[in-house]
Formats: C-alpha cells, sequence, structure tokens
C-alpha cells in the first residue's frame, strides 16, 4: 500500500476516535464549540474515507476510456476537501451565532477540558505524520488532508481555551465568540485548497519559475536554434510538458533524437517527486509564425 493511502487510513482512525469522544460530550454538556468540533471531525472522516478512494483509484493505468490516466481525481478530491471545510466553519458561524443570541451554561466542563486535551494531543500528532507524507510525497490530497487536520488543531486548541476561561471566569459567551473566530479561521485555510485544486482541474500552467527552469534546459542546448509553443500542467502527481525545438535542416533525426532525450531526461530530473510526461516535437525550421497565422484564420 502507498505512503499515501496509508496516511489516509490514520487519518479516518483518527477522525473516527475524535467524533465518538466529542459527539459524546457535546451532547451532555450542550456546548456549541465541542459540537461543532465533533461535526467537523465527523466530516474529517467522510473527506478521509473519500480520499482514500481517490488515491486508489488516481494511482490506475490508463486504459481505452482514461488514456491519460485518472489523476485529476487527486485536484478533484482537494476542492471537494476545501469545500467541506467552508460549509463546516458556515455551520459552526451559525451556531454560534444562535448561542450568542440565547446563552446558556456548559454542563460536564471538566470532562469536556479532558477530551479536548485528548483531541488536542491526537490531533498534532496526526498532523505531524500528515506533513511528513506531504513533504516525502508531495501529493496535494495529504497536503490538504494536513492543512485541513491543521485547521481542527487550531480550532481544538480555541475550544479548550475556552473552556478553561469558562471553567474559571463563569462567562459562558466566551463559547460562541470563540466559535466565531474559529469558522472565520476555518473559512480562510479552506479557500487556499479550494483554489488550487480548480487551478489544476482548469490545467492551470506551471509557476513561471519551473517553466523557466524548462526553458534554462532547452536553451543550455547549444544545437537548439529555438522552441516555440511550451505549454505545460499539473494533474494531482503528474506533471505534463509539451514543447517544439527547432533545429537545423542538416541535422540527422537520430542526433535531433539524442538531444530530444536528453532534454526530456533533465525536465524530469526537475520533477522527480512527479510522474512527468514530457512530449518534444522537432522541427528542421521555426513554423511558429505560419502556424498563428493558420489558428488566427
Amino acid at each position: 500500500m502507498r505512503l499515501e493511502k496509508k496516511a489516509t487510513v490514520v487519518s479516518m482512525s483518527v477522525a473516527g476516535l475524535l467524533v465518538l469522544m466529542k459527539m459524546s460530550i457535546g451532547i451532555m454538556s450542550g456546548s456549541v464549540s465541542i459540537l461543532a468540533s465533533a461535526i467537523d471531525s465527523l466530516l474529517d472522516f467522510i473527506v478521509s474515507l473519500f480520499n482514500y478512494f481517490a488515491l486508489h483509484n488516481s494511482e490506475k493505468n490508463p486504459d481505452e476510456t482514461f488514456n491519460f490516466g485518472r489523476s485529476k481525481i487527486e485536484p478533484l478530491a482537494a476542492v471537494i476537501e476545501g469545500v467541506v471545510i467552508f460549509l463546516s466553519a458556515l455551520f459552526i458561524l451559525y451556531e454560534a451565532l444562535v448561542k450568542l443570541v440565547h446563552p446558556h451554561e456548559i454542563s460536564f466542563l471538566n470532562q469536556s477540558i479532558y477530551i479536548m486535551i485528548a483531541s488536542s494531543i491526537a490531533t498534532f500528532f496526526l498532523v505531524m505524520f500528515l506533513k511528513y507524507v506531504a513533504k516525502k510525497t508531495n501529493n496535494m490530497v495529504i497536503r490538504a488532508d494536513a492543512i485541513h487536520y491543521q485547521t481542527d488543531l487550531f480550532s481544538n486548541g480555541a475550544v479548550l481555551f475556552a473552556l478553561v476561561a469558562i471553567s474559571y471566569t463563569g462567562e459562558a459567551l466566551i463559547d460562541p465568540i470563540l466559535g466565531i473566530a474559529i469558522a472565520f479561521y476555518m473559512i480562510y485555510s479552506a479557500i487556499p485548497i479550494i483554489k488550487e485544486g480548480v487551478l489544476m482541474l482548469l490545467d492551470a500552467a506551471l509557476p513561471e519559475k519551473e517553466k523557466a527552469k524548462i526553458i534554462e534546459i532547452i536553451e543550455a542546448e547549444p544545437v537548439i536554434q529555438a522552441y516555440h509553443y511550451l505549454q505545460t500542467r499539473e494533474s494531482g502527481s503528474h506533471i505534463f510538458v509539451s514543447v517544439h525545438i527547432v533545429f537545423n535542416v542538416s541535422i540527422s533525426l537520430y542526433d535531433a533524437h539524442l538531444v530530444a532525450d536528453r532534454v526530456e531526461a533533465k525536465i524530469k530530473e526537475l520533477f522527480e517527486d512527479k510522474k512527468s510526461h514530457i512530449l518534444i516535437h522537432m522541427d528542421p525550421y521555426d513554423d511558429s509564425e505560419i502556424n498563428e497565422d493558420e489558428e488566427e484564420w
């Protein structure tokens, strides 16, 4: 089993345990912060389950239906995860505003504090593990999952702080006020995840810094006279690059092919943590202006 899939199994297990702990104490205590956190953990479990199947399907080999594979399942999963974070934040915001208007005391305060301490510790170690996997694999789904659980870590800490503050001050309004702050932080965290996933689904080009490195590799070959139609995109753990390179008309096909292979190998080295697909079209002359005229027509 791939490390990424193992990470989703660990995420599901931790999220399932946290749901049971938070939901039981949340219902007993009546704390909107704990109930919101419990619902968030339930959504975490569902998202991690979806991520597992997304990663499982994204690694399938290309076939007659999906000639380029299913790598776009990964950014789709990231977008769904971002939307889940956003919607759960709206729910927390709603619950907090209701309690702000109709405040009530929290029961089982000490038990609630113990549950949130245990939850924070479990979430902390899960975030560290997911960050390790994300760094090692550079997988978008795991990176989004790490950010997701990191928001949970902050929200758990905020809930714990609120419960301790309430136990000392007796002021129940601390709970919904902090719930509002947590909701806005979750919305802030969800937007970059959604944006990155949508850009990948729309086949956005690689960042200019990475495109510049590709250009540097092409221009370093003395026999290449020019290049055009450099196109790039990223799809989950896959990188796609296509380019036309221009040779002198007198060069042999064999020699031109050797140069193209060398360029392809160097580009793949830039993205050694990804599966790179490089398509190089070898031109005996620069036909970019001719093709541009035809496209305009």
